[in-house]
């Protein structure tokens, strides 16, 4: 099995995948996350932040705007310990949000509001995965 860390989709068979209805009901979408040791801004301004750090304004932000969209955080930690299987290097947090369907992920993750947070989440990230999941028995 190959992983790509990525920070943004990067085909447009992937954002035309995202923009469909998805399955009925909640969704939980499990985050991996991979930080820069050093946060790196896109219009190049000095910092001092850690990748977590950026990606930290990133998180409280948008933990507070999920409501607006029927979301909220279930569940956020770091990753201390590999068990069982094999990776080149271990992620260094979990997320875990629930969105009450796709379309309230993609609406929310197009606002201007998130717009304006997505930029330490950019500086903050080295890669990352982004996991929909649903209940079972659904």
């Amino acid at each position: 099995m190959e992983v790509t860390n990525e920070v943004m989709p990067t085909s447009a068979e992937r954002i035309n995948e995202m923009l469909e209805p998805g399955p009925d009901g909640p969704i939980y979408m499990v985050n991996l996350l991979k930080f820069k040791e050093h946060a790196e801004y896109e219009d190049e301004r000095e910092t001092d932040l850690t990748g977590r750090q950026a990606y930290e304004l990133y998180g409280r932000g948008v933990a507070a705007l999920l409501p607006d969209y029927g979301g909220k955080i279930v569940f956020a930690g770091d990753v201390t310990f590999l068990m069982l299987g094999q990776v080149e290097e271990l992620w260094d947090e979990i997320a875990i949000a629930q969105y009450p369907n796709r379309g309230a992920l993609v609406e929310m993750s197009s606002s201007q509001e998130w717009r304006a947070l997505a930029v330490h989440r950019t500086a903050g990230l080295a890669g990352q995965l982004n996991i929909e999941t649903v209940a079972p028995g659904r």
